[in-house]
């Protein structure tokens, strides 16, 4: 099929490969602009962008795609489908009707459930047992569209969102082939009412850690903003992030350091800190991180 992709982080590079690799005619790659990055803030493609410069495919990085002229050379394209994974920018209902079959768009949740911007932190940090991707056809709502072709992932007890995020990649790649090699067989399915949720864009005001609360609580909010924004605390007055935990036995007074291998207390159980990043320094696992950070038993986080 003749296909516009639309995509712009890590997360769309091997959907875009996948395509290419099954044989699809990429007729352009949309994506976020470049943008100020690194110490020297020289501006950057996104993933995407160098992935697809990288294949010698078109690349366009509008600001916006709701004007007349982005219009019509969206149309002119004259695409059978449009793929969308994690582009960034609401499409207008111009663009939706483009392309012969519509837009695509792969979703990493099980809809409705876990509508919107974060749904993989928030699966995670909700504590959830099951996640997925599903394949919908777009249009005007936010994730409302009707569901071609959906698959369930279970979430592993101690997986972040950097792992989850990669598995969940993986899996709307395979997906989506199969979806475009089954297009015209595919029945929508309309998404039920019930079962709403939305995952709100994670703000980094939420990633302070409450050692108060109970350590399963305490335990998913570290490997759901794990690696980004990462859940903090501060010890001997640093800001530290907490990037990879797992919960422990041991009970104390919330905040304290239990033993020798960085055991705390939370307001009910404890946690396992596995590995931590101070400000300006790489993640360590934590046997490295204590020999430059020594934290006894005892402290108090």
């Amino acid at each position: 099929m003749r296909v516009v992709f639309m995509g712009t982080p890590d997360f769309s590079v091997p959907v875009l490969d996948a395509l290419v690799a099954a044989g699809h005619e990429i007729a352009a790659v949309y994506c976020q602009p470049p943008r100020p990055a690194g110490r020297g803030k020289k501006d950057r493609p996104t993933p995407v962008h160098a992935r697809a410069a990288a294949l010698g495919f078109e690349v366009r990085h509008p600001v916006s795609v709701k004007s007349l002229k982005e219009q019509e050379a969206f149309a002119a394209l004259n695409a059978d489908v449009a793929v969308v994974v994690a582009y960034g920018l609401i499409l207008p209902q111009a663009l939706l009707d483009a392309p012969k079959f519509g837009c695509l768009n792969i979703h990493a949740s099980l809809l409705p459930r876990w509508r919107g911007a974060a749904p993989i932190h928030r699966a995670i940090m909700a504590g959830d047992a099951e996640t997925g991707v599903c394949i919908m056809q777009m249009e005007a709502g936010l994730d409302t569209g009707p569901v071609l072709l959906r698959d369930v992932l279970m979430i592993g007890a101690e997986e972040t969102t950097a792992i989850l995020h990669d598995r969940l990649s993986e899996q709307g790649s395979v997906l989506i082939v199969k979806a475009l090699a089954q297009l015209s067989s595919l029945t929508p399915e309309t998404q039920p009412e019930q079962g709403v949720t939305y995952a709100e864009k994670i703000d980094k005001a939420e990633a302070q850690i409450d050692w108060s609360r109970p350590a399963e609580e305490v335990d998913r909010k570290i490997r759901g903003l794990s690696p980004f924004p990462g859940a903090w605390c501060e010890i001997d007055g640093q800001r530290v992030k907490l990037l990879v935990s797992r919960l422990a036995s041991g009970a104390g007074k919330p905040g304290t350091v239990l033993d020798e291998t960085l055991t705390v207390a939370c307001g009910k159980g404890a946690v396992e800190l596995l590995r931590l990043q101070r400000a300006g320094k790489g993640a360590q696992d934590r046997e490295v991180f204590l020999r430059g950070f020594p934290i006894v038993k005892g402290q108090q986080l």
